[in-house]
């Protein structure tokens, strides 16, 4: 329910009381005592407050409301760790613990890295005002983690500009580009790495057997573990391969269990780590310029002959040809 209250808080600020923008969603004001929502509900709420209150920078103004207690246990581990990429790994590795409508992935540079957030939708289209309040959530959220904020190099969107360009501006304080292959934040390797100042390891690691827990409990609720492993998978990918025993124990489980329940799926481990090996590939090859042969060890494999066979596997097309293609659709 985080987004749901920020959405709410964000449209209370406008003069716009929480029963009218629910109703106009066609959603119950009951509704609100429920732990989760699915996902076409909050899309329905976006779409409602972004109709009532017809301000093209909607999701902007929402999204830099985000405070360090938003999001739940989540945002007490981002407050305490060691660096801004190591909590973006955080919310990669407990997403579901704040919405179940999307993930983060990181595209490492040589001097810079994307922050790209794929939404997950239901059976509606996400309201673009979902994803500026995130990408804008972001950056409203390295303010109380750094002592200056974060500045990225370049902002971009997926959709057309939905309001003029100096309120994008404002937020981000970079250029800011449409119409693009996804959305994301560029971000300087230095400032990604550099030490945060209310790092605490040991506050860490409380936090976050906390949030393995939750998790554990809601993957065992919602039943759907070939889902959120994939996206577990695809969040762990670029810095070290994960193996069944890491996967196991980020869910909760003995690896028995977590090979049962697969095979109860009838899906493998393997298969899921494939699919998360292409997607993390497809992206880096066609969006960055980073050495096909340090992709290649991002995603553990020991030659860059073994990547190209798999990439070419993946794709029909050798490394060189899609990145020359900007990754068109096979």
């Amino acid at each position: 329910m985080s987004w749901v209250s920020t959405v709410l808080g964000a449209a209370q600020r406008q003069g716009l009381a929480s029963e009218v923008l629910l109703a106009h969603a066609g959603i119950p004001v009951a509704d609100l005592k429920a732990q989760r929502w699915p996902i076409d509900h909050i899309t329905r709420l976006w779409r409602a407050a972004a109709t009532l209150t017809q301000d093209a920078g909607f999701g902007l103004k929402a999204g830099s409301q985000v405070g360090p207690a938003s999001f739940n246990v989540v945002s007490y581990i981002l407050q305490s760790s060691a660096t801004l990429r190591e909590s973006i790994a955080v919310v990669q590795k407990f997403q579901r613990l704040i919405s179940d409508g999307g993930r983060f992935q990181i595209i490492a540079g040589e001097r810079a890295s994307w922050i790209v957030y794929h939404p997950r939708q239901g059976e509606l289209a996400f309201s673009p005002h979902q994803l500026e309040a995130v990408l804008s959530a972001v950056v409203s959220f390295s303010h109380w983690v750094t002592d200056s904020g974060m500045r990225p190099l370049r902002a971009q969107f997926s959709h057309s500009a939905l309001g003029p360009l100096n309120g994008y501006q404002a937020v981000f304080r970079c250029p800011v580009d449409f119409e693009q292959a996804f959305s994301g934040l560029l971000l300087d390797n230095a400032t990604l790495d550099q030490p945060l100042p209310q790092a605490d390891a040991q506050l860490a690691a409380v936090h976050q057997q906390v949030a393995a827990a939750r998790l554990a409990a809601l993957s065992e609720e919602s039943g759907d573990l070939a889902t959120e492993l994939r996206d577990w998978l695809a969040a762990q990918l670029g810095h070290a391969l994960p193996g069944r025993a890491q996967a196991a124990q980020a869910f909760g489980m003995s690896e028995r269990t977590l090979a049962r329940r697969l095979q109860d799926l009838e899906v493998s481990y393997t298969a899921l780590l494939d699919a998360a090996r292409k997607e993390h590939a497809c992206q880096a090859v066609a969006h960055t310029q980073r050495a096909f042969a340090d992709i290649a060890q991002s995603l553990g494999f020991a030659e860059a002959s073994t990547f190209n066979r798999a990439f070419k596997r993946w794709t029909r097309r050798a490394p060189g040809d899609y990145r020359r293609i900007g990754g068109s659709d096979v």
